[in-house]
């Protein structure tokens, strides 16, 4: 389940988003205890006991069965982008009653989307079993290869005839059941020097040379025969096999990556026809034909420095410094809609939804540092959470074989060119990182630096950041936030607000 937004902004900023007691000496205690349990639990688990404290917040409600939701929502989100707001949807849930029969109709969508991902999942289950037996099998291949190379190497040229020696006794000349050279030395009587003699025995004529009996060197002359045949076959059918099961590898993980991606779509869908859960809601009652809207809108506008020192906002100093990090007006506007979803027949019947709207205008102003890690925490504690379990179960796998699988998938690639080479950086054999996106494009650089346990590391403000561009950018959020509530406002003829 996501973390409210505004508790997680609280937990990244606590010294100035986290509200404290009015009492200097207890709110410095609040703030202290509060730091140690992040440290302690994390952000995700600390942001449950938060207590969000934004720069401005203004909550504006509107009441109507006969308007819908959508131009609404709309009118916000075209009038967030009038302000130059680049705005994205953090969170979109929905509950309706279990009575209604939205629920059922968007129950049905769901299952459909969880069937196919299932159906998809497993065909990946199936390709990756192949995948691990391929890779046993080359790792198998490639060290009786090497044997065979051994042979050409004067200081290795004993030590590997002699496993070749043991091999081709344990798996051809076996097959001969009570004639196989191991079974006569083991079990009949005479034979007992049978097994040395033919790992001593360098070819045909070396059985000659041997103090053997004849009926011995009878036996071990068209072996060691039967042997020097098989190396020289068995190598160029041990390579040929090599390559195809390379190739037949290749194809494998090429088929995880289109399962992966095939997959993804109808994973997302189902997660988002997921309802919340809200059992104890008062207005979702079982026999009613209700619906819980929550929406959530981040806006975010980058500061410009310079252009705020020439306009006389920032000190003239400001349009030739070079700050370190970018900061960010940034204004939340959290929905809560409770309605009765009414059915739309036509070509495909769809719903429409009247009720009550309740709005949230809220300001904060984020350095960059700050939104990438609340946008890491959002994905973790959103979606993430859910591709992250299909992600870890089978990307484990593979993990532990992803070297080898480089190796034998490298091993047949020809040269590429530096255009190439390039693009492919970006790439990784594991198929399954297709599921969060990885096959997207590449991954932009952090501005900030990983700590110890992978979490990203945000330096404090210094003094011109606490005492100028964090100050300017809260009070541009708040001018925005209260410009788009005031226009709302006044577009639909209201004249309370808080």
């Amino acid at each position: 389940m996501a973390v409210d937004i505004h508790k997680l902004i609280a937990t990244i900023n606590p010294d100035l988003y986290h509200g404290v007691s009015i009492d200097k000496s207890e709110g410095k205690k609040e703030l202290i205890t509060f730091k140690k349990l992040i440290q302690s639990e994390g952000i995700q688990k600390a942001a449950e006991s938060a207590n969000p404290n934004p720069d401005a917040q203004y909550q504006i409600g509107y009441d109507s069965a006969g308007d819908t939701l959508e131009p609404i929502y709309f009118f916000i989100v075209d009038l967030m982008d009038d302000f130059g707001l680049k705005t994205e949807k953090i969170f979109d849930s929905f509950t309706s009653s279990p009575g209604s029969g939205h629920f059922g109709e968007l129950g049905s969508r769901a299952t459909v989307m969880q069937q196919q991902g299932s159906k998809i999942l497993g065909d990946i289950n199936v390709v990756l079993r192949s995948v691990l037996n391929i890779v046993y099998d080359l790792r198998d291949f490639k060290m009786r290869l090497e044997h065979y190379s051994d042979l050409k190497n004067n200081k290795t040229k004993e030590a590997a005839l002699l496993a070749l020696k043991q091999i081709w006794m344990d798996k051809v000349d076996i097959s001969k059941g009570n004639s196989s050279i191991k079974a006569m030395a083991l079990g009949q009587a005479g034979y007992q020097t049978l097994i040395d003699a033919f790992l001593f025995a360098k070819d045909a004529q070396d059985v000659n040379k041997l103090d053997l009996n004849d009926r011995v060197k009878r036996i071990l002359m068209p072996r060691v025969q039967e042997f020097s045949i098989w190396v020289t076959n068995s190598e160029k059918e041990l390579q040929k096999r090599y390559n195809i099961e390379k190739s037949y590898l290749r194809s494998q993980v090429n088929s995880l990556k289109l399962y992966s991606r095939w997959a993804k779509p109808y994973l997302i869908a189902a997660h988002e026809l997921e309802m919340g859960q809200k059992s104890k809601e008062p207005a979702l009652v079982k026999a009613f034909n209700t619906i819980m809207l929550d929406l959530t809108l981040l806006g975010k506008s980058p500061i410009n420095p310079k252009n705020a020192a020439l306009a006389g906002d920032l000190p003239k100093d400001f349009s030739k410094l070079k700050i370190r990090r970018g900061y960010n007006s940034v204004v939340i506007v959290d929905f809560k809609f409770r309605g009765i979803p009414q059915r739309i027949g036509g070509a495909q019947s769809h719903y429409v939804f009247g009720g009550k709207t309740n709005m949230t205008f809220s300001a904060y102003a984020l350095n960059d540092e700050e939104l990438e890690r609340l946008n890491k925490e959002l994905d973790d504690s959103s979606l993430g959470d859910v591709l992250n379990l299909i992600e870890g179960s089978t990307t484990e796998s593979l993990g532990n074989l992803e070297d080898e699988i480089n190796l034998f998938l490298d091993d047949i690639e020809p040269e590429p060119s530096a255009p190439e080479k390039a693009a492919s950086s970006n790439d990784s054999s594991n198929p399954f990182l297709a599921l969060i996106g990885s096959y997207n494009g590449s991954s932009s650089k952090q501005a900030s630096s990983p700590s110890n346990n992978g979490d990203l590391v945000i330096s404090p403000d210094n003094f011109l950041e606490k005492g100028h561009l964090r100050p300017f950018a809260q009070g541009s959020a708040s001018d925005t936030a209260f410009a788009l509530f005031d226009i709302y406002k006044k577009a639909h003829g209201m004249v309370s607000y808080t």
